[in-house]
């Protein structure tokens, strides 16, 4: 992608920041919702990563203002991209795929923000660097718990 004009990249980062809240919804879900003793580790972690989501969200908001856009409020805000909670409260295998998947997209929209970015806005590409870098260690521990998970 060739650098972004300045409403390109404020649209990149309003979706960002989109992603992030159905992130932080759908951590609190299911870190609520899931049951069984398996489960606890996993619903630690993600109620864990809640607190840095919404951060995540709160910066990417701050970015948009500065770079003169306006913060989407509830009813521009378009989620339902994510997997959804399951049914079965007793799945941690499908709860890890879903956050497996979220964080995947995560990271790719931050690369693409930071290719958007490059050469132009180096605020930008930094921010997403260092949300792009938390989201990658998100990542590899989900992932982690997968492997033990699939042994049982």
């Amino acid at each position: 992608m060739a650098t972004a004009t300045r409403e390109e990249v404020i649209q990149l980062l309003e979706q960002a920041y989109c992603m992030e809240l159905e992130t932080v919804t759908n951590y609190i879900a299911n870190s609520v919702n899931l049951d069984g003793v398996r489960a606890e580790e996993i619903k630690k972690s993600l109620a864990a990563d809640v607190t840095e989501e919404l951060t995540h969200a709160q910066q990417l908001a701050q970015r948009i203002k500065q770079l003169g856009g306006r913060v989407p409020g509830s009813a521009s805000i378009k989620l339902g991209t994510q997997v959804q909670p399951s049914e079965d409260t007793t799945d941690v295998v499908a709860v890890i795929h879903g956050v497996i998947e979220a964080e995947q997209a995560a990271c790719t929209h931050y690369m693409r923000i930071i290719r958007a970015c490059d050469g132009e806005d180096y605020v930008t590409q930094d921010l997403c660097i260092r949300l792009l870098a938390a989201e990658e260690e998100h990542l590899v521990l989900f992932r982690g718990f997968l492997k033990e998970y699939a042994k049982s």
